[in-house]
């Protein structure tokens, strides 16, 4: 990404972060309309106003005539449910170190004065060679959905093909978890209070690392609370890689049978697992097919697998997740049985 579109991205995102928790008895759907509605509006009006106590909020109001119609609309809409002493969240930790790679890197967005917050800990797809921890699609719904409710969301980077395989990958995710549980406390967050969430390539290593907590512990991370796979059409590879399927797969997965079934959460199954839900698009062949089979496995161990199957894309499933939609109320319910 370049610098330049990075800052810009950056800033639309917290511009967004200090609308949202400006009302936080608004309701989550109005409070993401507004971050979206404003988010131009506030990086052409108010890009040099520092976040907290409403000064943003104040800045767009001052400027109601030159504002978008969408921005000044929902703006005013969600005026009488602001309360009167508004509280911005902390400043984002960005590219905190857990390995001494540049891609191994991760991001803290925090609610205001967080304690034992409970920890969403988010790692981005793309097919296991692209892909961006502060993609918007990664960040900017979850976490105006997530941190108005108090959680802690963290965004992960980890080394792509070709320099890292797929087993080095989930190594690294395995890294980061550890280093974001041994520095949660800092943070304002509880690390007994995890929960991992990962899209595409990203909910195949976290459902790895699900199945087979072991490769997590080898790197010092401790039990999680429960996991959520978007997307994934891959929990069992050889049954992938027996099947008709895309050219990405032979460049991650390769030709090896027994390096299939390492990396293949199916076949990593150990134990009970952490509690988990499978989301997955029916607009896609094989991922609600893959989930169910891997749920049903997960099940026989004793594990608590959910499935949630919907017709939004593959991308939508990412990018729209904590927009007010049955995917987010899905999450919800099961973060909070996770996470009581």
């Amino acid at each position: 990404m370049l610098p330049a579109l990075s800052r810009l991205r950056s800033l639309l995102a917290l511009g967004a972060l200090a609308l949202l928790v400006a009302a936080p008895n608004a309701g989550a759907a109005g409070l993401v309309e507004t971050a979206r509605a404003c988010r131009a509006d506030r990086a052409a009006f108010c890009g040099d106003v520092s976040l907290g106590g409403g000064a943003v909020r104040a800045c767009l109001r001052a400027r109601l005539d030159a504002l978008s119609t969408r921005c000044r609309e929902a703006l005013l809409a969600s005026a009488d449910a602001t309360p009167s002493r508004t509280t911005a969240p902390d400043a984002p930790l960005r590219d905190l170190a857990y390995g001494p790679d540049p891609k191994q890197r991760l991001d803290v967005y925090r609610p205001a004065e967080a304690r034992g917050a409970p920890v969403l800990f988010m790692v981005h797809g793309g097919a296991w060679a692209i892909g961006d921890k502060e993609a918007d699609a990664v960040v900017d719904a979850k976490v105006a959905h997530f941190l108005p409710q108090g959680w802690i969301f963290i965004s992960v980077d980890y080394r792509l093909l070709p320099a890292a395989d797929v087993a080095t990958q989930a190594e690294d995710v395995a890294r980061a978890l550890a280093f974001a549980q041994r520095h949660a406390t800092e943070w304002g967050g509880d690390p007994r209070r995890f929960v991992l969430m990962g899209h595409s390539a990203g909910a195949h290593l976290v459902a790895l690392l699900t199945a087979d907590p072991a490769l997590a512990r080898r790197f010092g991370a401790a039990p999680w609370r429960g996991t959520v796979a978007l997307d994934s059409a891959v929990y069992d590879v050889p049954a992938l890689m027996t099947a008709r399927h895309l050219r990405l797969y032979d460049r991650a997965f390769g030709t090896d049978p027994a390096a299939w079934t390492e990396v293949s959460p199916l076949h990593r199954l150990s134990g009970r697992p952490a509690p988990m839900l499978l989301i997955c698009s029916t607009r896609r062949d094989d991922a609600c097919p893959q989930a169910r089979a891997f749920a049903a496995a997960a099940r026989a161990r004793g594990g608590d697998a959910r499935i949630f199957a919907t017709p939004q894309s593959h991308r939508e499933i990412n990018r729209d997740l904590g927009e007010a939609n049955a995917e987010t109320r899905a999450v919800d319910a099961f973060l909070a049985a996770a996470v009581p």
